[in-house]
Parts: C-alpha cells; sequence; structure tokens
C-alpha cells in the first residue's frame, strides 16, 4: 500500500492521547460507609466490571476512529511500482502510400486514427509524429482535425529513422517511464536490433494489416522507339492479384488520345506501347482504374519540343565524320579553323571540340578556362604532332592531367568501361566479342580522370568526366580506325548529347534530379515551376549557354510542372511518386527485436493503462472511521 500524503502519518502518534486518558485517569474513587455492606459489596463488584469494559471498548473504537481519520488524510492506494513514476507517450503513426490499402472501416491510415480517437484517453498529453509532421505536447481534442484530414507521402521511414526521432521527442528526465508506440503496416521496413536503439523505452509494435492484398500499379514508361514521324512509347504494368487484364487509358493534357489492355502473362507483368507524334509537345497522363493503391494508378510524362545542341569544332584535322554525327536534326553543328576562330561565339557553345589541334593558342586557352569555368562541355583530340609542352599548360587544370610522351607501337582499343556515365542507357548488353579498333601511336598519360576506353596494355584511349573528355591517340585514318568502329557513334553522340541534358520523360520524387534548360538569364531573372496554384523556385545555376536546376525536396506532389521565366514558358518537367510501396511486401513481426508485438492498439493502450491503473482507498477509511464513531455511540449507550 502506498501513500499519497506518507507525511501525515505522523499523525498516529495522537494516538498517545486517548490511551493515556484512558489508562491514566485522574479520577478517584471514594469510600462511603453502607449498612448492608454484603448487598453492597456485589453491586460495587459488578459495577467496577462493567466499567472496565466499557473503558477499553471505548479506547479501542476511539483509537481506530483516529486511526481510519489518519489514513483517509493520508490517501493510500494500491497499485504497481511504476504508477508512482511519470509516464511518456511517443506515437508514431504511418502515413506512407501503403497505408492507403483498404480494409472494412476504409483505408488503414483511417481505421488507426479512429482507433486512435477512440481508446486513447481525451485528457493524455502525448507526442505524435507522421512520416512527414510531428505534434508535440498535446491532447486528441487538440489535434483532431488534424488526424482526420493527415495526407499519405511517399517518404516512407525506415525503422531505424522511426525509433531515433521517437527518441529524440522524449525528454531527459531519466526517472520517467516512457511508452514508444509504432502503428504502421511495416511494408517494405528492415528489422533491427530495437533494445540497441532505445534502451530502456518500452515499444509497442502494432501492425495493421489490409483486407485486400490485390494491387496494379503502372510501374514505368519509356521511349522505346524513334521513328521519323512517330515515338513507341513502352509503358510496363505489374499487379499482385490474379487479374487477367485491365484497360490502360493515355491523355494528352488531359484529352483522352489512345485508350487499350494490358494483358498480364504467367509473372504478372504487362507491357503496352502507344504510338505518339515525334513533332508534338506532349503533356501526358497514363490512367488505370485499379481497386488497390490509388497512388500508382496514374504515371505522368511530358515530351518536350527538343532543343538543337550546339556543338562547335576548331580543327587542324578533317572533320567530316563529326558532321555525320551531330546531324543537324538533333545538333546545330559548326567547323571552322585554328585561324577563324570568333571567340565571342565560343561562350554560347555547348560543346566545343578541340581536332588534332598541334598547339593550342595562349588566347584559346584563356577563354577555354573561363568556357569551362561557366559549364561548358570540351572534347580534346589531340595531333599525333602535338606540342606535349603547350597541351600539359592547358590540360593540367582539367583532372590534373599530364601528357609524359609519345608511345609509336599499334595498340588494340580493348577494353570498355560500362559503368561510366557517358555509356549510361547506351548498350543493351556488354558486347565482349567484337573486332576492335586500333591506333599506331598514342600518349602516355597521367591523370585522376577515370578511364572510358583503354588500350590492350591497360593505357587509357578516352578519359573524362562531367564534360571534360580527352583522347590519348589523333583518330585521323593514318593513326587509328577508330573512325570506322562501332564504337565512334555511340562516344561522341553521347558526349554531345550530354553536353545539354534534357530533362526525361519524367523524374522521381524524392530523389535528387538536374536538368539543362535552353535559358539565358541576367542577374536580375530566375526561372519558376509553377503547377496550378502552385510554385516554387527551384535551385539554379546560370551560365551563358544555359541554367542548371536542381530538384531535391521540392515539389512534393506528382504532375506536371512547368518552368517559365517570367510570363515566358521555356519547358515542361513531370515528377511521379517512387513505387517502392506497390507491392505488398511486409515485416515478419516474428523476426523482430521488439519487448511488445501487439495486434491492435486498444490492446496497448490497455496495457499502458494496467500499468498505470490506481485504486485509492481513502474513501474505505473515511467510511471505517464513520463506523468507529457509530460503535463509541452505542457504546456509551449500551454501557451506562
Amino acid at each position: 500500500m502506498l501513500f499519497k500524503y506518507p507525511e501525515l502519518l505522523w499523525a498516529f502518534f495522537l494516538l498517545l492521547i486517548p490511551i493515556l486518558i484512558h489508562l491514566f485517569q485522574l479520577r478517584r474513587f471514594k469510600k462511603t460507609p453502607f449498612t448492608n455492606v454484603k448487598l453492597l459489596q456485589k453491586v460495587v463488584a459488578q459495577s467496577r466490571k462493567s466499567s472496565e469494559i466499557k473503558k477499553w471498548l471505548l479506547l479501542i473504537s476511539r483509537a481506530l476512529l483516529l486511526s481510519c481519520l489518519i489514513l483517509a488524510f493520508s490517501q493510500p492506494y494500491l497499485a504497481n511500482e511504476s504508477a508512482a513514476y511519470e509516464k511518456e507517450t511517443v506515437i508514431y503513426l504511418d502515413n506512407s502510400f501503403s497505408m492507403q490499402a483498404k480494409t472494412d472501416n476504409g483505408t488503414l491510415l483511417q481505421d488507426a486514427v479512429q482507433k486512435l480517437l477512440k481508446d486513447l484517453p481525451k485528457d493524455k498529453t502525448f507526442n505524435l509524429f507522421t512520416n512527414d509532421r510531428v505534434f508535440s505536447n498535446t491532447t486528441l481534442p487538440d489535434i483532431r482535425n488534424d488526424l482526420l484530414t493527415l495526407p499519405y507521402t511517399y517518404n516512407q521511414l525506415e525503422i531505424k529513422d522511426i525509433l531515433l526521432k521517437g527518441r529524440n521527442l522524449f525528454s531527459k528526465d531519466e526517472n520517467s517511464i516512457k511508452y514508444l508506440v509504432l502503428a504502421s503496416d511495416f511494408q517494405n521496413r528492415k528489422a533491427i536490433e530495437i533494445s540497441d536503439t532505445l534502451g530502456s523505452v518500452q515499444t509497442f509494435f502494432v501492425q495493421l494489416k489490409p483486407e485486400n492484398y490485390s494491387n496494379t500499379v503502372l510501374d514505368s514508361a519509356y521511349i522505346a522507339k524513334v521513328n521519323p514521324t512517330t515515338i513507341d512509347l513502352s509503358v510496363n504494368l505489374a499487379t499482385t492479384g490474379k487479374l487477367a487484364t485491365i484497360p490502360v487509358s493515355l491523355f494528352n493534357d488531359g484529352k483522352l488520345i489512345a485508350k487499350t489492355a494490358a494483358i498480364f502473362d504467367e509473372n504478372r507483368k504487362s507491357n503496352i506501347i502507344f504510338t505518339l507524334p515525334s513533332d508534338e509537345v506532349i503533356k501526358g497522363r497514363i490512367e488505370i482504374s485499379d481497386i488497390g493503391l490509388p497512388y500508382d494508378n496514374q504515371l505522368f510524362f511530358n515530351i518536350n519540343q527538343k532543343d538543337k545542341i550546339k556543338v562547335l569544332t576548331i580543327s587542324e584535322s578533317d572533320s567530316e565524320f563529326l558532321e555525320r554525327i551531330f546531324t543537324e536534326d538533333e545538333f546545330i553543328f559548326l567547323d571552322v579553323g585554328i585561324k577563324n576562330i570568333n571567340y565571342t561565339d565560343l561562350e554560347s557553345q555547348n560543346l566545343i571540340i578541340l581536332n588534332e589541334l598541334k598547339t593550342i593558342p595562349v588566347s584559346l586557352k584563356n577563354t577555354l578556362s573561363d568556357y569551362t569555368q561557366k559549364g561548358g562541355h570540351l572534347l580534346i583530340i589531340p595531333s599525333s604532332e602535338a606540342n606535349i609542352e603547350n597541351y600539359n599548360s592547358f590540360i593540367g587544370k582539367y583532372f590534373s592531367t599530364s601528357i609524359s610522351n609519345r608511345i609509336d607501337e599499334e595498340r588494340n582499343i580493348t577494353q570498355i568501361n560500362f559503368d561510366h556515365p557517358l555509356y549510361n542507357n547506351v548498350f543493351v548488353q556488354r558486347v565482349s566479342n567484337f573486332q576492335y579498333p586500333r591506333v599506331t601511336s598514342y600518349f602516355k598519360i597521367g591523370t585522376t580522370a577515370p578511364k572510358i576506353l583503354s588500350l590492350q596494355d591497360q593505357s587509357a584511349f578516352l578519359v573524362g568526366l562531367d564534360g571534360i573528355y580527352l583522347f590519348t591517340a589523333a583518330i585521323r585514318n593514318a593513326n587509328s580506325n577508330f573512325k570506322n568502329s562501332p564504337l565512334i557513334v555511340p562516344t561522341f553522340y553521347s558526349i554531345g548529347a550530354n553536353s545539354l541534358k534534357s530533362s526525361e520523360l519524367y523524374s522521381t520524387l524524392g530523389q535528387l534530379t538536374t536538368i539543362d534548360v535552353k535559358a539565358t538569364l541576367t542577374s536580375d531573372n530566375i526561372l519558376k515551376v509553377t503547377q496550378k496554384d502552385y510554385e516554387f523556385i527551384p535551385e539554379q545555376q546560370s551560365f551563358a549557354n544555359k541554367t542548371v536546376l536542381s530538384f531535391d525536396h521540392n515539389p512534393t506532389k506528382d504532375g506536371i510542372y512547368e518552368i517559365s521565366e517570367k510570363s515566358r514558358a521555356i519547358q515542361n518537367i513531370s515528377f511521379n511518386y517512387p513505387r517502392a510501396e506497390s507491392e505488398f511486401k511486409y515485416l515478419d513481426m516474428d523476426i523482430l527485436n521488439s519487448n511488445a508485438v501487439l495486434n491492435n492498439l486498444m490492446e496497448v493502450f490497455e496495457t499502458m493503462e494496467k500499468d498505470d491503473s490506481v485504486t485509492e482507498l481513502w474513501k474505505w477509511f473515511t467510511i471505517f472511521a464513520m463506523l468507529f464513531m457509530l460503535a463509541e455511540v452505542l457504546i456509551q449507550k449500551i454501557f451506562k
């Protein structure tokens, strides 16, 4: 038994007062003569015996009366040892897209909110956080409307992050008892060692399960083939149920332009092709109707008017092969001699190629240094008679590159770095058996730049990264047959195409996205991104020939956005939610090292209330005090 005011128990010393009164009475008996002594002695004996019983009964009743009053005022109660400590509660409520799965009471999130509002005490103060919001030191009435309108998010926290965030919401009081409640479906989560993360915090895991595990997802889309007048758009779908077919609609700027049916194979996959005009700006939306998760039932994409890439070649050798690669439908190609350079045109180029120059003039070096610092792309093809000292004074600033000497020996080009960013999505498969091109002489170089193509002796043939590339040998026919190799077109085309990075069909929210916009801004102008009433300014860096936009935390909603300068629309960009939650893959709670895995929130709160339950006893002691008071009255009446 515990006491709310244990200091009042000192009042038990007051019991000495009635004891002293009863045991040490000051009243003395007087002898009185009487004629019938025998009768008197009998009456006196009976009177003394009755008085003695009355005294002891009064003493006991009064002592018990005082004892009950003292105990009542000290407010005793029965409880677990933990009930005397302060309690702290932190609740994690998962609002990721997988919580859109259906139950009998709506979605998993809606069902969890309703149970939370029903079972959690209304006056209880707690902390609650979701994947993207935090409610600190609040009560249910304060956040009721926020919970009922809680939006879904693609930002799904891992268990490790949830536990770390929950721990930070507790106070630093080491004497308080801390409860952490995690309510989630635990889809695509990794189990971790809970004890190592939270220590003494009592953690409750409540796994919410849907009624229906069937879902169909618009997984991805890409351009499969480009024809002179049309584009083939390939769309991939997947399903977790036993669905045979599903209709798929294609919209352009809200207008239905095509509709077909996706038929699923034995692997529950499907691929369909839409044919689009190649010369039209497309603001596309692919849509299906599915009873599973609604967030993955639409896929946004856009096809912009393609800007032509400016390529300038400064040559002292034949450049006809470059003109055949950089065709006028995608590039603006210009070839000039070393003596005919218009330096004012250089900064507006996307790619500049130094084609087998013997020496690089000082004025050109200075201009190119400024050009590359502002984001321009540069490709250097040295001449076999290149002045090594002249070249080193220029290329040394790029990856600490230097030419040591020329090797006059024939070598085959045998190694391709398929993982280099230059070759992303270039090769369908890794080719290992083909007729290798060769060189008859090359330069030995030292550099920190990654190798893209290498010779059979591990020497570099092409190195570079992030817009700066360098060949180590001349590729004229007298020195190499590289021009006749199937490698030349994808290599030079990728270098040219990457010099102005156009937007993909779509980007994924939550991932860093960088695109190049064909816009030259003054110091007072900025690019804005808008979708109806929503507008934000992305991170941007302006160069002489383009503006680089970076998207990370914004936007937060899928759809097609317009990039504009003031009121002038430049191009569109599309964002879609990540599809990681489309498969119903849940964490096995049996392997989770936790001190409590429960079936629903009601069990959690009942367990917490049981630990915190208190049985107050002061009312009983008040009743007993009244009973002993009544007993004293009866004793006074019965014993005269």
